[in-house]
């Protein structure tokens, strides 16, 4: 394992969100990664604000939250009614999104406020764990329809001055999602998802790769083995693909907080 240390650059992580309410209603099948969400602010110190690009929405082009004090979105069906009573009234940062905004069209990138939108559950089920007293002001990222790998980390490469300020990057996502073969144990799928699982290790932390090679690599994740098993769509990935254009290097410190094939990353 390798890192890159950034002087005072604030973290950025990738780390799986799990599936719906779970983790906050505390799911036995969760109970890894509802651990790992409450130790995660050990290693990511107390942000003045979060960015969060989350896999749960999805625009035309590059859209921030901005409302001053958002609601919740409860984007999930079919879980017990507390499910629909959780909260998280942690405020907004408009000026913030809108500085983000700046960025992405300084670098050539369509980007727009959201004064509406609410905070999904990519946002709020890691967030009330790992910060719950709701205090620190958040903004989230979509991801794009289109699904372009080189957009989204082109989208990072634009957002790399936003550490400076001690703004910590979110990518709220999963490594895995393959809802059909999630809680499948044969031994195909073991097989298919630990083989995506390492090729996605090895392209964000293997040191004898370059960053050249990592790019190309994620710019062409569809040619990794088991890729298309591993995410038969792509949104819940490519929060990964914007964190590694903030950052550049990676480092592995848990990939097994759900199960054999949900890793995180974390850039310091």
């Amino acid at each position: 394992m390798t890192t890159t240390q950034h002087a005072q650059q604030a973290p950025v992580v990738f780390l799986p969100h799990g599936g719906g309410p779970l983790p906050v209603l505390g799911d036995p099948g969760h109970e890894a990664l509802t651990a790992f969400l409450r130790a995660v602010p050990a290693r990511l110190g107390q942000p003045e604000a979060m960015l969060v690009i989350t896999g749960h929405w999805e625009t035309d082009v590059a859209t921030l939250s901005s409302h001053p004090q958002p609601d919740l979105i409860y984007d999930y069906y079919g879980f017990p009614e507390a499910s629909y009573r959780i909260t998280y009234p942690a405020p907004g940062a408009p000026t913030l999104a809108e500085e983000i905004a700046g960025l992405l069209a300084d670098a050539g990138i369509e980007a727009v406020c959201d004064a509406q939108r609410g905070y999904d559950h990519g946002t709020f089920v890691p967030l009330k764990l790992m910060y719950p007293e709701a205090n620190i002001p958040v903004v989230q990222l979509s991801v794009l329809k289109d699904m372009n790998p080189a957009k989204h980390l082109a989208m990072g490469k634009a957002l790399a001055s936003v550490r400076a300020r001690n703004v910590v990057i979110v990518g709220s996502g999963m490594s895995f999602h393959n809802l059909q073969d999630f809680f499948v144990d044969s031994d195909s799928s073991r097989q298919q998802a630990e083989a995506f699982d390492a090729w996605l290790v090895e392209t964000c932390c293997d040191p004898a790769l370059t960053a050249a090679e990592r790019e190309q690599r994620l710019r062409h994740w569809t040619q990794a083995p088991a890729a298309r098993f591993s995410h038969p769509r792509e949104e819940h990935l490519l929060p990964l693909h914007v964190c590694y254009g903030i950052a550049q290097a990676a480092l592995v410190f848990n990939d097994d907080v759900l199960n054999r094939r949900v890793m995180s990353v974390l850039w310091q």
